[in-house]
């Protein structure tokens, strides 16, 4: 799906300029917005001028057809700032737009994705059951033929721009069958009869994203609605499956790099019996950790980038060992910057309290680290074929 292989140079030049814009445009507001739940709607829509928003969709749809090594770099370098800003660059080629580039119609790409890529609209996935979690085949939410389409009923859960979205990329099962085989990919327009938000406030973390339940009372969907065949909508949703991972990884390790920066600035400022705080052991000790950890989540990320450029379609060992060890990264790191702070560590004058309640959110989003843990094993343990 990426065409534009940036070299050494052009790559540095493009992470310099997101440096620049998240410095001068985000970091002075990202406080004020994430304390009022708020999505940053212009600054979002202010990456697609460089073309930023979608940044891997190809050029025919409107994105930039960036290399997946060069995206990972952009999503890390915005995420240093606001990991919400990298989400939603992030999003025209994850879950939300993958699975139509991949299966939707002609109709569907430019319709749908050619908006979304110009920050005209923004748009939601739903996939996750209240139910289900991460076992996404055995959804509940079913569909059923009418003339002229389809009728939905059921409900999502943790649905990601949920007040914002224009439309939903979203699936059900047929009714009558059971597994995978019957389950149907749909683009449901966000003004739709019988769709109905609930919103959940006061999140842990990711307060600015919008998130809730959809709940679809016997909405209808046109036939032209439907992304691929029946029965491939377990496929759409698998689609960028590895691209999400992606994503969740490089955002996670700009917040690790992110508490190691603050880490390092309050060190070397903060005095203790007459000395910098950086000169003990102890804090010593926790910016190595941390280090470490951010080179060795650096190094993960770009060989599934590396991956995604080769060709390999669904390097799906390499997304979980980058997403867990990531996202775990992310959670230590802002453990130690708030260790480090100390009472300063859970004030609002000081971001590392937010890198500490995002961090965690990390570990659960784009499939719980358990389950990156067990699947990890059984690719070591020969019970899952490896990546090809």
């Amino acid at each position: 799906m990426s065409t534009a292989v940036l070299d050494s140079r052009e790559r540095a030049v493009l992470i310099e300029s997101a440096r620049d814009f998240a410095r001068k445009e985000v970091a002075p507001q990202v406080g004020t917005y994430d304390r009022e739940e708020r999505l940053p709607a212009d600054l979002i829509r202010a990456t697609a001028g460089p073309g930023w928003l979608g940044a891997a969709v190809p050029e025919q749809y409107g994105g930039s057809g960036l290399d997946w090594v060069s995206f990972a770099s952009l999503i890390e370098e915005l995420s240093r700032v606001c990991h919400i800003i990298g989400l939603a660059v992030s999003m025209p080629s994850g879950l939300v737009g993958g699975g139509i580039l991949r299966y939707g119609s002609e109709a569907q790409k430019q319709t749908y994705i050619r908006p979304l890529v110009a920050g005209e609209t923004f748009a939601g996935a739903g996939v996750t059951e209240p139910g289900s979690g991460t076992a996404v085949a055995d959804m509940t939410t079913t569909c059923r033929h009418i003339d002229g389409g389809y009728v939905i009923r059921g409900a999502k859960a943790w649905i990601s721009m949920l007040e914002h979205a224009a439309w939903f990329l979203t699936f059900a099962r047929l009714e009558g069958t059971t597994g995978r085989q019957g389950v149907c990919a749909f683009v449901v327009e966000a003004d739709s009869d019988g769709l109905g938000r609930v919103p959940y406030k006061n999140k842990l973390g990711f307060r600015p994203l919008s998130t809730g339940d959809l709940v679809l009372d016997d909405v209808f969907v046109p036939a032209a609605n439907r992304v691929g065949e029946e029965g491939q909508g377990y496929a759409v949703a698998m689609a960028a499956v590895e691209t999400g991972r992606l994503s969740v990884a490089a955002r996670a390790l700009g917040l690790a790099q992110a508490s190691l920066d603050a880490s390092v600035k309050y060190a070397t400022e903060r005095t203790v019996m007459g000395q910098q705080i950086g000169r003990y052991q102890l804090v010593q000790g926790k910016i190595t950790e941390m280090v470490t950890g951010v080179e060795s989540a650096r190094h993960l990320i770009a060989d599934l980038a590396a991956d995604k450029d080769a060709g390999i379609e669904r390097p799906r060992r390499r997304a979980s060992l980058a997403k867990m060890h990531a996202s775990n990264v992310a959670m230590a790191a802002a453990t130690s910057a708030v260790q480090i702070h100390g009472a300063y560590g859970i004030s609002e004058d000081y971001p590392v309290a937010r890198y500490f309640r995002d961090a965690k959110v990390f570990q659960i989003v784009e499939g719980n680290n358990e389950l990156h843990t067990a699947m990890i094993a059984e690719y070591a343990l020969g019970y899952r074929e490896q990546d090809r």
